[in-house]
């Protein structure tokens, strides 16, 4: 039995460090949502820590979500790691190096600041396999670059590469990666003041109705579909004057 936990947190110089280890890819399988919520809470509730960052162990960020859970029976969580950065009072940064892709892009997507080495890929490839974003990634991704470019990485499910994704507006910046933690930590330093600032106004917005947090589709959205009454449309009959012409 392995005892390694699946995400890890520490701190480094005031930064907390919230670490996705669960290999090969860091998919987000059972437990790790939790695992994130937890470390992103514990950088919340400490005094000592003043902006946080997110990154994957191993060759990747995270590869998107775990397909072997397709179709099992899963509780619905509690929070999600969205609904904290979304509340959350502390910025956080996300430290991308291989593949976000999926629940991994909108897990950086909820985050304050994206960094990525040269050779990072981002996308939203769902589409590949039948399925639409749940994790509010059809929102968050158009907010930021814009309905077009959104809409065209969407329905295409194509990873693009770091230099494009910055291009877009995904990717704050690009770093050398020869110690992507130590890069980021240096980052969130730099950037708490001004992330600090622009969290409290995300809150204050969310807080004033301006705009609602974005949740995961909790209902799959045939369902939802079949749940609406079917509506009829009635024939159309042609006039006694046009049946003569």
């Amino acid at each position: 039995m392995n005892d390694k936990p699946l995400v890890r947190f520490d701190v480094a110089d005031g930064i907390g460090v919230v670490t996705i280890d669960n290999p090969p890819v860091n998919a987000l399988g059972p437990g790790v949502r939790d695992g994130i919520v937890e470390a992103l809470e514990k950088g919340e509730a400490d005094p000592a820590v003043k902006a946080m960052v997110m990154i994957g162990a191993g060759r990747s960020f995270i590869a998107g979500a775990d397909i072997r859970q397709f179709g099992k029976p899963r509780p619905m969580p509690t929070r999600s790691p969205y609904d904290v950065m979304d509340g959350g009072s502390k910025p956080v940064v996300a430290a991308i190096h291989g593949y976000a892709l999926g629940g991994g892009l909108e897990h950086a997507l909820a985050c304050h600041y994206r960094i990525a080495v040269p050779s990072a890929k981002v996308g939203l490839p769902e589409v590949l396999i039948g399925i639409l974003p749940g994790g509010g990634g059809t929102q968050r991704l158009p907010r930021l670059i814009g309905p077009k470019a959104a809409m065209e990485m969407i329905v295409s499910g194509r990873h693009v590469p770091a230099a494009e994704a910055k291009q877009l507006g995904i990717i704050d910046e690009i770093v050398e990666g020869k110690d992507l933690r130590a890069e980021a930590i240096a980052y969130a330093r730099q950037h708490r003041r001004q992330a600090a600032v622009a969290a409290r106004a995300r809150q204050d917005r969310q807080a004033g109705g301006g705009r609602r947090p974005i949740r995961a589709c909790s209902m799959p959205c045939a369902s939802r579909l079949r749940a609406r009454p079917a509506t009829r449309r009635r024939p159309t009959t042609a006039s006694p004057a046009s049946r003569r012409r």
